[in-house]
């Protein structure tokens, strides 16, 4: 048994003195405890559950032009991922939700990153997006039309062992020639979405900026929206009347805007971006006051949006409005429930020892989470 000792514990039940025993990977006990076989001494420190992400690419790499990936070869992916893994785990990502990555690529990473082959955060992946034929993000998505297709397209990545499906629902800001607020999944392809996930109780997700998308993914049952740039004070009520999760991404928007054209993303791209971020504020201010769960996720490996840098989205959050503690909670507890994960999210006895040690405590200060002092993964320290 190892013991971190001496320090503080903050996760979404507050901040508080306590000693933490890990064993075979878990957590064994929290509180005032006796001696362990090996110690670490974390005085003046504060142990933190990892960090989860409920939207990355691991195929990206954060280059300027996305779409350039599509001349590589899928052993350049799949470096690339490795090294995206490897970045985020260092930053104290002990869990990611890949949410679009060509061919196997990402479902192939988790199982890696399970069998000890790669080093990184646990991954959990739909593989292919579902897409409508030339619809967004088309180069590296299952194209689809008509809820028959739709629903063969999401059982296809059922079958490869997709821990989600992900959909477009909406048009987005990297595909040159989409209008990102536009629907493109129609409402009865949606629902063959859900319907194709509900007999394994897969959650869904659905990329949707424009509030009409956005409101025809709430009522057909998807799980989470992703981005929801445009969303109405409406279309936020009716989320939190059913449950659905908002992963805003903010550290997507801010990659492409804050560098621009200049920086050799592509000008229709910048042109997209700089609309959507007027109105993100407003979707915030919507969403929080209709009470909308929110779930931690940046949309890592976009333009200028590294893995290495997943916990500044953690200020963006605070910046939109969230306290420290309520962003702590939407990158832990609400984003384990959205991942269907019970065994993370908590510094808690029963749960996975993924954890990181900070100089400050992130319950009050959003900044505590950049460059942590030490990572553990499932026990071992990894960083």
């Amino acid at each position: 048994m190892h013991v971190l000792r001496g320090g503080r514990v903050a996760d979404a039940d507050g901040t508080r003195e306590a000693d933490v025993a890990v064993e075979d990977g878990e957590i064994v006990a929290v509180g005032d405890l006796g001696r362990g076989e090996t110690e670490t001494d974390v005085s003046g420190k504060v142990v933190a559950p990892g960090l989860i992400d409920a939207h990355v690419h691991l195929m990206m790499d954060g280059r300027p032009d996305v779409a350039s990936a599509t001349d590589e070869s899928a052993y350049e992916a799949a470096y690339r991922a490795t090294e995206n893994l490897s970045a985020a785990l260092r930053a104290g990502v002990t869990t990611v939700r890949d949410l679009g990555a060509r061919d196997t690529l990402a479902l192939d990473a988790a199982r890696m990153v399970e069998e000890g082959v790669v080093d990184g955060p646990r991954v959990l992946a739909c593989g292919q997006n579902v897409i409508m034929t030339g619809g967004h993000g088309h180069w590296f998505g299952r194209e689809a039309d008509g809820p028959a297709e739709v629903r063969k397209a999401a059982r296809e990545q059922l079958h490869r062992g997709a821990d989600v499906i992900k959909c477009m629902a909406t048009g987005g800001v990297l595909t040159e020639g989409a209008v990102t607020g536009a629907p493109e999944l129609t409402p009865d392809e949606l629902e063959a979405v859900v319907d194709a996930a509900a007999p394994t109780n897969t959650p869904t997700a659905a990329h949707a900026h424009g509030d009409e998308g956005i409101r025809n993914a709430v009522e057909a049952g998807i799980t989470s929206i992703e981005h929801g740039t445009f969303m109405s004070a409406e279309t936020a009520e009716r989320m939190a009347e059913k449950g659905t999760y908002w992963v805003p991404t903010a550290s997507a928007l801010h990659g492409i805007v804050e560098n621009g054209v200049e920086a050799g993303i592509p000008e229709s791209a910048v042109e997209k971006a700089e609309v959507s971020a007027e109105h993100f504020a407003d979707a915030w201010d919507r969403a929080l006051d209709a009470g909308v769960t929110v779930a931690m996720g940046t949309d890592a490996g976009t333009p200028f949006n590294d893995f290495a840098e997943i916990p500044q989205e953690m200020v963006h959050m605070v910046e939109y409005g969230l306290s420290p503690a309520e962003a702590l909670e939407a990158a832990t507890v609400n984003a384990a429930d959205l991942l269907g994960l019970d065994d993370v999210g908590r510094v808690a006895e029963g749960h996975r020892a993924d954890l990181v040690v900070l100089d400050a405590d992130p319950n009050e200060d959003a900044t505590a989470w950049q460059s942590p002092e030490s990572v553990f993964a499932a026990g071992d320290r990894v960083a």
